[in-house]
């Protein structure tokens, strides 16, 4: 039986360690999730993948319609193997951007080299994230192609402002010890689950 990350409220990790940032509400987590997570530990050769379970997304008014501890557990059946690690880091530290949490992780990891992980969606929105500029000047970014969003995330205000910044493909596995601001785009084979979709499909279930 494959066995799925558990949950940790305490981190271990040594330093020269490769260890991807995988965060988000996973409201609820699917698919296309995992495929994002995988992807980008096989890609960047990264020794783990934390999945770093949000309380709640700023950007979003409305709180996520399934609470934070469910969320927790549902992470868990789609974080499959040894390397992938289910977090609730910034909930035990408070911090609501992803910009504390980034600072908080390298301040008490001194040494190992963290990448953040995020799928092309979320670059298409970057800009609108907290201090998105210092996130981009702080870590690294690996970016994985979704569905629909592949022109739109290209050309969004973040991959402009820091075209220059962008790695070719093959630099890929030396993303997270390069220095930042260093971001890459993997292309893959989509997985076209969405949170919002699943949402959707349930509440019309009940209807």
């Amino acid at each position: 039986m494959r066995q799925g990350g558990a949950i940790r409220s305490g981190l271990s990790f040594s330093p020269g360690m490769r260890v991807g940032l995988y965060g988000g509400s996973f409201d609820p987590p699917h698919a296309g999730h995992a495929h994002v997570a995988r992807t980008a530990l096989r890609r960047l050769n990264l020794d783990r993948v934390v999945w770093l379970v949000s309380p709640q997304n700023p950007l979003k008014a409305a709180p996520p319609a399934n609470g934070w501890s469910s969320r927790l557990l549902h992470v868990e059946h789609h974080a499959w193997g040894p390397s992938m690690l289910v977090s609730d880091f910034e909930g035990r530290v408070a911090a609501r951007y992803t910009i504390e949490t980034i600072r908080a992780l390298k301040f008490r990891f001194r040494g190992v080299h963290f990448v953040w992980i995020m799928g092309a969606d979320g670059l298409a929105a970057f800009h609108r994230w907290r201090d998105w500029t210092s996130i981009m000047r702080e870590i690294p970014i690996a970016v994985v192609a979704r569905p629909h969003v592949g022109l739109k995330s290209r050309f969004s205000p973040a991959a402009r402002r820091f075209a220059r910044a962008r790695r070719p493909l093959s630099a890929a596995s030396r993303l997270a010890v390069a220095r930042p601001p260093a971001w890459v785009y993997l292309d893959a084979p989509l997985s076209g689950a969405s949170s919002t979709a699943i949402r959707a499909g349930r509440r019309s279930s009940v209807i």
